[in-house]
């Protein structure tokens, strides 16, 4: 139990501190949360011994709606990615997966599960931008939500994923550092109690979603 323990706040500690460059230049941080997931328990996501809390966090939709995370996804099974839609790789890979994975659920529980696109990039991915993105990453279904940078950035943090300001580079590409980790929340708790990494394939979120959506330990 002791060793247990100990994995799950090594865990914790990378998810805070890990970030990837959703570039093709940078690639990814090599010690992602996955990495040491895989190499904890063999398994794909990472149970936490302590699940963090789901932040309390109002942002506009795709509609242009407020949006507020927590009372409209109370009780219902949650996964949550914070990115950007000029990510040419790891962005659109973990959304096509997830909803690769979904359509393998039950149409019943398709309709429980919510998932939760959060930009890191809000200057640029405004609610029409995200509007257009993610039908094509992800699915029509999935949420999307954009808003004030620093409220975005202290949410990521509430859940130890670190999220640093876009910036341009010396070739004119603008790069967003932010951790590569879906978060996913129960729906009897609302807490964050799994964490899946960049390396996480659709096989791997099909596995898992059916008991996440019943609220169970993947």
């Amino acid at each position: 139990m002791r060793k247990k323990t100990a994995v799950a706040a090594a865990l914790a500690v990378a998810a805070a501190l890990s970030l990837s460059a959703c570039s093709g230049e940078s690639g990814s941080a090599k010690d992602s949360i996955a990495d040491v997931s895989s190499q904890a328990n063999d398994k794909p996501g990472t149970v936490l011994e302590q699940p963090f809390a789901k932040p309390d966090l109002v942002l506009t939709d795709t509609k242009g709606k407020p949006y507020d995370l927590r009372a409209q996804t109370k009780g219902k099974p949650t996964l949550i990615f914070f990115g950007y839609t000029n990510c040419p790789d790891v962005c659109p890979l973990t959304m096509s997966n997830i909803a690769i994975a979904e359509k393998k659920l039950p149409k019943a529980d398709q309709d429980k599960l919510q998932v939760v696109f959060i930009t890191t990039d809000p200057e640029r991915d405004t609610p029409a931008e995200l509007a257009k993105w993610l039908p094509s990453a992800g699915d029509p279904s999935f949420v999307g939500l954009s808003g004030d940078f620093k409220k975005i950035q202290a949410a990521a943090r509430q859940v130890g994923i670190g999220i640093d300001p876009a910036k341009k580079e010396k070739d004119d590409t603008v790069v967003s550092m932010h951790g590569a980790q879906v978060m996913a929340f129960s729906p009897t708790t609302d807490q964050g109690y799994v964490l899946y990494g960049e390396s996480t394939s659709a096989d791997d979120y099909a596995k898992d979603l059916p008991r996440l959506v019943r609220g169970e330990k993947p």
